[in-house]
């Protein structure tokens, strides 16, 4: 693959400012062919929108860096407002969901940052609707909030391509109103549970 377009991030700025964009989440595909993951690219782009002197939230949602510190240190560095990464689903349909994937590994990228810098606002999410049981979703909220997470996202799964995997079950309402509870009960700062929620969901965040 070819190596991050430095180029890219000077359209990503001028986007925002276009937009007039005041919360933004970048986001990437899985670059596990570079030596950092892209993790140098991700604070490049932090750094670039921080510097445009808007006052911008700036969100990253970034893979698990193979759990590599030095890469989630030059992430954290940069200082994004939110430092976001997903577990997706519960750690028993990891081979089916998330192959290759590592559930500790996740909840060790969450608690890094932390360590690093506490004042970075940690967030992670998962989909429910892909065969997990409610415990199981109870008991990953637990893990996250054991890893000092402070917003969890849980929304509905839903099936984007012929080639991905099938939706097991459309959960009601009223489950992810349960969902919002135990959120709640587990002590997350903020929580956004709901059929259309989505992982970069950001209403509120910012409102005392």
């Amino acid at each position: 693959m070819k190596a991050p377009d430095k180029e890219e991030l000077l359209k990503i700025k001028e986007a925002v400012e276009k937009l007039d964009i005041k919360n933004v989440v970048i986001t990437s595909v899985t670059r596990d062919d570079l030596s950092d993951g892209g993790a140098e690219h991700f604070a490049d782009c932090i750094d670039i929108l921080k510097n445009s002197g808007r006052g911008l939230k700036i969100e990253v949602l970034v893979p698990d860096f193979l759990g590599d510190k030095r890469s989630i240190e030059k992430v954290a560095g940069a200082k994004p407002d939110i430092f976001s990464h997903n577990l997706e689903t519960v750690p028993r349909l990891y081979s089916k969901v998330r192959p290759g994937a590592d559930h500790g590994r996740s909840l060790d990228v969450l608690r890094y940052v932390k360590e690093l810098d506490p004042g970075i606002i940690t967030k992670s999410g998962i989909m429910a609707g892909l065969g997990e049981f409610r415990e199981e979703i109870r008991d990953v909220m637990q893990d996250m909030r054991k890893a000092d997470c402070d917003i969890i996202t849980i929304g509905q799964y839903l099936k984007p391509g012929p080639d991905c995997l099938d939706v097991e079950e459309f959960l009601e309402p009223r489950e992810f109103d349960k969902f919002s509870e135990w959120a709640k009960e587990a002590g997350f700062k903020k929580y956004y549970c709901g059929p259309f929620v989505r992982s970069s969901y950001t209403e509120g965040i910012w409102r005392n």
